[in-house]
């Protein structure tokens, strides 16, 4: 009989223990702890290539300040936009044409007395010659003889201009846009008057004169537009900072551009330096740098495995020593 009343105690003990654990949650187990799952990667071959992208401006490029010379007053001016042709009048100083010869020597004197010689005689009969006012050379190149003299007063005539002075020419570069307008009808002749850049699509990427000395005339990149496309380009100049007139630590790329209807806008352009085709990959993520110098890459069970580095780009590193396929962890 006792036995059984210590048996119902212990029952009733361990239903009101069983109570008692109900009306104290808090002192529940603790749940058990999920195991973290492995971010994994496979070793792979891919092409890798060493690339920084920029900001650069879309447009026309730097533009040349035109100045006109000798007295008088502006009396047109063309309108940003104009193409600058050859032969044909720019602007109108005392409502008389200004006309555009193509060169780098600038009109100094009235080219009207035969005999005179100079590069800008030469200059001229290029000029009139590729206009269509071809002369019968007497003597040299750069005489102004009665040959090109004849083609000269032909084509003023056309031009309904009395003299070719140097105020009534402009010798530019070649062909160009006039871009930007600096004087005002009214101003005197003698003065800046408006700004001309080249015809084609340039992209200009200032960059620091250390990293210029990396890119080559002639390099392919590649230009990713606002909108998210991407055209190709080359690299056609380097302006150094005594060219260009700047900081000597600057230097500005020019790159020549496919056509865009775009005519201004912000830029990245990509260069691309070296590059390796086919080696094998790891996320850079993957590598564990070692006590004793230099990287290892852990495989699933733990165990690390000793590599060579290569080339390190978009995120991935080249490695060494390690057989395509094989899984390695590697960040998130």
């Amino acid at each position: 009989m006792r036995a059984v009343k210590v048996a119902l105690a212990l029952v009733v003990l361990a239903a009101g223990g069983f109570g008692a654990a109900r009306a104290f949650p808090g002192r529940a187990a603790p749940a058990p702890v999920a195991k973290p799952s492995l971010t994994v990667a496979t070793v792979t071959r891919a092409d890798l290539a060493d690339s920084r992208i920029m900001p650069g401006t879309l447009g026309y490029g730097a533009g040349v300040t035109v100045r006109g010379s000798g007295t008088g007053i502006v009396t047109q001016l063309p309108k940003a936009g104009t193409t600058v042709r050859r032969g044909k009048p720019l602007y109108r100083v005392d409502d008389q044409p200004v006309v555009v010869l193509f060169g780098r020597t600038p009109l100094f004197r009235s080219l009207d007395k035969p005999g005179l010689t100079g590069r800008d005689v030469a200059e001229l009969r290029e000029n009139l010659t590729l206009l269509g006012y071809a002369s019968h050379r007497v003597r040299d190149n750069d005489v102004l003889d009665s040959g090109l003299l004849d083609a000269v007063h032909k084509w003023l005539e056309d031009l309904d201009l009395a003299v070719l002075s140097p105020a009534r020419a402009v010798v530019l570069d070649g062909p160009g846009r006039v871009s930007a307008l600096t004087a005002r009808l009214g101003d005197p002749a003698a003065g800046d008057l408006f700004t001309v850049t080249g015809t084609g699509k340039v992209v200009t990427v200032p960059m620091s004169a250390t990293d210029a000395a990396g890119v080559r005339v002639g390099t392919a990149v590649s230009v990713e537009l606002p909108s998210g496309g991407t055209i190709p380009g080359v690299v056609a100049s380097i302006a150094t900072a005594t060219e260009a007139g700047a900081d000597p630590a600057q230097a500005a790329v020019t790159i020549k551009v496919s056509a865009t209807k775009q005519d201004a806008a912000a830029v990245q352009v990509r260069f691309t330096g070296q590059v390796r085709k086919q080696v094998l990959t790891v996320p850079v993520g993957a590598l564990v740098a070692l006590r004793e110098g230099g990287y290892a890459v852990q495989k699933r069970d733990g165990s690390l495995v000793p590599v060579k580095t290569g080339m390190f780009a978009d995120g991935l590193v080249e490695v060494d020593l390690l057989p395509e396929g094989l899984e390695v962890v590697t960040t998130p």
